[in-house]
């Protein structure tokens, strides 16, 4: 298992993005990963690609149906060419409303058809440039057959890119097994549903395309509850009732408590959210759903109650707390020890 690290992206960390970078590589972290949500997702992996060696850098996830697949493909490209190799693309499709009415595009339907498609002509895109081969890509939803010479940016050392998707539901983690290298769990979850959801439908996706289950990366950022005293634990604790809530609310993320019987709980929660009654939602997550849905123990266990939950369930994790320097260094270290070692 590796343990990893969620990149705090905003205007004001871009400045001193190679020091964060650099501070995450030292410390030992074996990759880094940005989300795109108020601001984009690939700017910080290039100046992190610039100024560190071996830690491996993605997104978590860029969202695809924002962007051509062109310019997906020559984003990543370049980014793979720069890091020498360390790049990741991590893809999300986000909901309809957001693609729709946040980033003004063209919905389509067919999320996971779509996706799958999208893949394959980023791939197409890449293996054009690679050989030099005619790009010649025809599909439902998109169609690439123009590259002249003076758009190709022409082979690179590290041609090989891997994919991961992001997914909640059977679709895309089906996807995931057919055809990435890796799937994001979504950091709402529980091992029960990573055992008995998300695992046999990645497994059954692989096995329609003759691969194996260990053939896809699974990878989560996990919510903690930590700190030095009990003060600091139960603000925490509180924090993630939340966090939790808020996810919950959403009906796209059901299944999660539909594993554990507590459907009717997720139906509460998206009345209040109807509703805004947003400083009522975390009274419904009980002590017990903590238990399953967070990783509690004090700072200088967290490390070791990581592994206790995780090992032989993710390839890769990551806490659910943006990485800075000079802020739980001491506990960022001792995990990197505790996960690479265990």
């Amino acid at each position: 298992m590796k343990f990893d690290a969620i990149l705090a992206v905003d205007t004001q960390h871009l400045q001193d993005l190679p020091r964060i970078a650099q501070s995450a590589e030292s410390i030992g972290f074996a990759g880094l990963w940005t989300p795109e949500t108020q601001h984009n997702g690939f700017l910080p992996l290039i100046l992190a690609a610039e100024h560190t060696q071996h830690i491996e850098l993605g997104t978590a996830v860029a969202i695809a149906f924002a962007r051509s697949p062109m310019v997906t493909a020559q984003m990543a490209w370049d980014l793979q060419a720069l890091s020498h190799g360390r790049f990741v693309l991590g893809l999300g499709t986000q909901v309809r409303s957001h693609i729709e009415r946040r980033f003004g595009m063209p919905w389509g339907g067919q999320p996971v058809a779509r996706l799958r498609e999208y893949i394959e002509a980023v791939r197409a895109i890449w293996h054009a440039w690679q050989t030099r081969e005619r790009l010649d890509f025809r599909g439902q939803f998109y169609n690439h057959t123009l590259m002249t010479p003076f758009f190709d940016p022409g082979p690179i050392e590290h041609p090989h890119i891997p994919v991961y998707i992001a997914g909640v539901n059977e679709g895309l983690a089906r996807l995931a097994g057919e055809l990435c290298d890796g799937f994001h769990v979504h950091p709402f979850h529980s091992v029960k549903y990573i055992h008995e959801f998300i695992k046999p439908q990645v497994a059954d996706g692989a096995q329609r395309t003759g691969r194996a289950m260990s053939d896809v990366v699974l990878v989560a950022s996990v919510f903690i509850i930590t700190g030095p005293d009990q003060v600091t634990m139960a603000k925490m604790r509180e924090a993630a009732r939340e966090q939790i809530a808020f996810y919950a609310s959403t009906p796209t993320y059901r299944v999660v408590l539909v594993c554990h019987g507590w459907e009717a709980v997720g139906e509460q929660l998206s009345k209040l959210a109807s509703m805004k009654r947003w400083n009522e939602m975390g009274q419904l997550i009980t002590d017990d759903m903590l238990d399953v849905f967070t990783v509690q123990a004090p700072l200088d266990q967290i490390g070791h109650a990581l592994c206790a939950r995780y090992k032989g369930v993710l390839d890769r994790i990551a806490y659910y707390l943006p990485y800075t320097p000079g802020e739980m260094d001491d506990v960022w270290r001792s995990t990197v020890t505790a996960v690479h070692s265990s």
